[in-house]
């Protein structure tokens, strides 16, 4: 009850309390210093109900603002990403109507209604990425559901033990080392940490996912990653001749291609790539992958990996940036930690004894999750919150407005790592208050893995280099279906000589 009445207090249209020097008040709050800014602003509200509940229901209909025609409440989305969420929660409550490309949606916010989606009604809702992403990521895992999507994820499980994990472990932290070392050849050289991370997260991918050397093939494979990835918000989804759509088309089949090439030969032998684990998983019973099935999860898992990972390490990197005292105090635990292994790759063990990094990589995924929503549909007539959901309904679960409540997080436009500290473990304030992985059957099967692997990049990073952001500096955030920055993440990084604490002076 207590929680529910500060809920509504957050409903009344009342800006709450933001300290604008804050590098995160624009995640929050509605900027207003850009001419964009002040036109969205000036969109005027058109109320709309979702639906009529049937005669006899107990239920309300769903109500909200459906914003311009065709465009919905998109360009808002695209512009300010989880402010305009937040501003839809404080307005309209934690189940509202908008819409995007012509389509009506439920905004489902705020951890009581999530868990109507996710818990104590999961069989009513169905996934509902299909629209954004299935034409290019089609079969992937997450666009399974119920038992089939149990049957796949079992299977897909044993190309995540444990063992496999630290033999990929051992595979990319000399890739990680030897990239990271290249960046910055000169003192202060600038480098656009977003896509030279994407650059070394697919080289990453190469070694642990398919045990190859990408070589010439990168630019090509990136370009096609980055093809599929953004046709899922094209404003025009049909394949005109220079559309996002026809590109991600185009860039599926090069994905295609290229996977299905290597299919024999990963069938032939076993080794210790994820490539092929997926060709060689197999149940207790005995059930397999078809190499259908192997191509389509290859492509997704690399997808989720590649630009997950890349959104994450950036973001934490920026905030390390931003707050040179935790960047010193990660330093520091590497450095004890290489000291102790004689700088030898770490297993995970090592990595899990990196404390402040971790604390870091959690704070940075409450504030920037690299997957900031999860899309479902109802697949029957139902209720959220005694709310009338029709069956074939999208649902956007913006788990990402939990992360800046304030009544589960103390003071959250703050940056402060010590939140997930066991002396005050703010995540455990509800169940759902931190779902960057998701939550339920569909959570992140390759979570520990994207940990394991922006770990040992930002350890390397941190052992090559430092870097401070100006102050008045904000990371342009873009909003598309995976956040990145704009402005590509520009930072001068000084190279530090190695066991040299002088260096750093």
């Amino acid at each position: 009850m207590v929680a529910a009445g500060r809920a509504a207090s957050l409903r009344t249209g009342k800006k709450p309390s933001v300290r604008l020097e804050s590098e995160n008040a624009s995640l929050i709050d509605l900027p207003d210093d850009q001419l964009l800014d002040r036109a969205l602003l000036r969109v005027p509200e058109r109320r709309r109900v979702l639906a009529s509940p049937p005669r006899g229901s107990t239920a309300a209909p769903v109500h909200g603002d459906v914003g311009l025609p065709y465009f919905g409440r998109g360009l808002h989305y695209l512009r300010w990403g989880p402010a305009e969420l937040m501003q839809r929660y404080r307005r309209y409550g934690p189940v509202s109507l908008h819409s995007s490309l012509g389509i009506d949606r439920v905004l489902v916010c705020g951890p009581e209604a999530i868990d109507e989606v996710l818990g104590k009604r999961r069989r009513d809702f169905g996934q509902g990425w299909d629209y954004f992403i299935g034409p290019f990521f089609g079969r992937g895992l997450l666009l399974l559901e119920f038992d089939e999507h149990m049957f796949h994820r079992r299977i897909m499980q044993q190309a995540f033990t444990r063992e496999r994990l630290e033999a990929h472990l051992a595979r990319l932290t000399p890739v990680a080392r030897a990239a990271i070392g290249r960046w910055a050849p000169r003192e202060g050289r600038t480098v656009r940490l977003y896509p030279t991370i994407k650059e070394l997260t697919l080289e990453i991918a190469g070694e642990t996912f398919m045990a190859v050397d990408v070589g010439a093939q990168r630019r090509r494979l990136i370009d096609a990653f980055i093809d599929c990835t953004h046709a899922g918000l094209a404003i025009i989804r049909h394949p005109v001749p220079g559309g996002h759509w026809r590109a991600g088309l185009r860039g599926r089949k090069v994905l295609e291609q290229y996977f299905t090439a290597m299919l024999p030969q990963k069938r032939r032998t076993e080794s210790a790539d994820f490539f092929s684990g997926l060709c060689h998983a197999r149940t207790e019973d005995g059930a397999e992958f078809s190499d259908t099935d192997v191509v389509n999860h290859m492509i997704f898992l690399i997808m989720a990996a590649h630009d997950t990972t890349t959104t994450t390490a950036t973001a934490v990197a920026y905030y390390l940036g931003k707050h040179p005292r935790w960047q010193d105090r990660v330093r520091a635990e590497v450095r004890t930690v290489d000291a102790e292994i004689g700088g030898a790759a770490p297993t995970i063990a090592d990595l899990d004894r990196l404390h402040d990094l971790d604390l870091v990589i959690k704070e940075t995924l409450r504030l920037m999750p690299p997957v900031p929503g999860l899309a479902r549909r109802s697949v029957r007539d139902t209720e959220i919150l005694g709310q009338y959901i029709p069956a074939g309904t999208p649902i956007d679960c913006a788990y990402h407005i939990n992360h800046f409540l304030p009544e589960l997080w103390t003071r959250p436009e703050l940056f402060d790592p010590e939140r997930f500290s066991e002396a005050r473990r703010e995540d455990k304030s509800h169940r759902l208050a931190w779902l960057p992985f998701g939550a339920g059957a569909h959570k992140c099967i390759g979570m520990h893995f994207g940990t394991l692997e922006v770990k040992t990049i930002i350890a390397a990073l941190v052992r090559a280099y430092a870097w401070e952001l100006p102050g008045d500096y904000r990371m342009p955030w873009g909003f598309t279906t995976i956040p990145f920055p704009r402005d590509g993440a520009p930072v001068a990084l000084r190279r530090l000589r190695v066991g040299s604490a002088a260096a750093e002076k």
